[in-house]
């Protein structure tokens, strides 16, 4: 058993990552089956693999539809919880070159719990429809319907605002170009760097930090609340570094060593200006966030 959890927890937890979109109840769901797996016969598992999907996938929907009424009555917009590149945590060796970037994590919650097993099943670990149908309880022709369903949904999003599925969009050069108008309140640079219909969501856990509580949408509102003296002061009296977050560079915010918020972007279609823009602050979602290191003195 332990040789099967030692192979298969980093498999186990990069599914229910993507599905949950928190490493609490991603790693919760990869114990909870791990442990039901402990005590029960397993001559009769012809393929491990798929069990350990399967598991981990059933696990994960009953997560989801329960949460699904406690975000409705979440204060502001609910964001998943990013990883650093320091994280260790069972995630560490997830296959970190398939990973989904994060602003695709974020489009994923449009789906319905059924729809985004399918979705990632098919689409993240290239699992045949059958073999989906197993671990979903439906059958292989209506797996097919719900992946093309899910497509459609994920597609109605204008291609200039549709993130890349995987990351390497975002480049440090643009963060850094980013990090320079954003301190210097440079409205100029910030409208170059910006794409035609940027949003700006942020999350800050609900009742447990202030921040703005609906997505800012369009160039000119964006860019006056990310130059803004007044709404969005505090960020600036923080220490920004670039971080991978995701798999892809992010701004990691520090204060005195503690990690106060991070902010992940994308794309628009060009790779050249920034589309998507998302801040998280809540402290229970930075707790997996690493400070970065300080670059080598030249």
């Amino acid at each position: 058993m332990e040789e099967l959890y030692q192979n298969y927890k980093s498999y186990a937890f990069s599914i229910a990552y993507r599905m949950l979109g928190v490493v609490a109840d991603a790693e919760d769901a990869v114990q909870d089956m791990f442990a039901e797996l402990q005590h029960r016969d397993r001559s009769g598992i012809q393929n491990i693999k798929a069990y350990v999907a399967k598991g981990v996938t059933n696990r994960c929907l009953n997560m989801l539809n329960s949460a699904r009424s406690r975000r409705e009555t979440y204060i502001g917009e609910w964001l998943p919880e990013p990883v650093s590149e320091g994280y260790d945590g069972p995630e560490a060796a997830a296959e970190r070159k398939d990973n989904l970037s994060y602003a695709f994590l974020v489009l994923l919650e449009r789906l319905s719990p059924t729809e985004r097993a399918v979705f990632i099943l098919r689409e993240a670990f290239e699992y045949d429809y059958e073999a989906i149908a197993g671990m979903v309880g439906k059958s292989g022709s209506n797996c097919r319907q719900i992946f093309s369903r899910a497509k459609r949904i994920l597609q109605t999003e204008p291609a200039s605002r549709l993130p890349s599925l995987r990351y390497g969009a975002v480049t440090e050069n643009l963060l850094v170009r980013f990090t320079a108008a954003f301190t210097s309140y440079d409205v100029g640079g910030m409208l170059e760097l910006l794409g035609e219909h940027p949003v700006l969501v942020a999350d800050g856990g609900g009742r447990e930090v202030h921040t703005i509580l609906r997505p800012m949408t369009g160039r000119r509102g964006v860019t006056a609340l990310l130059t803004s003296k007044r709404v969005m002061h505090y960020l600036r009296e923080w220490k920004p570094s670039c971080g991978l977050l995701n798999g892809e560079p992010g701004l990691i915010f520090t204060d005195q060593g503690v990690v106060k918020c991070v902010l992940c972007l994308s794309t628009d279609s060009s790779g050249e200006r920034i589309q998507n823009l998302y801040l998280l602050m809540d402290p229970v979602k930075l707790s997996h966030i690493t400070v970065p290191p300080e670059p080598p003195q030249s």
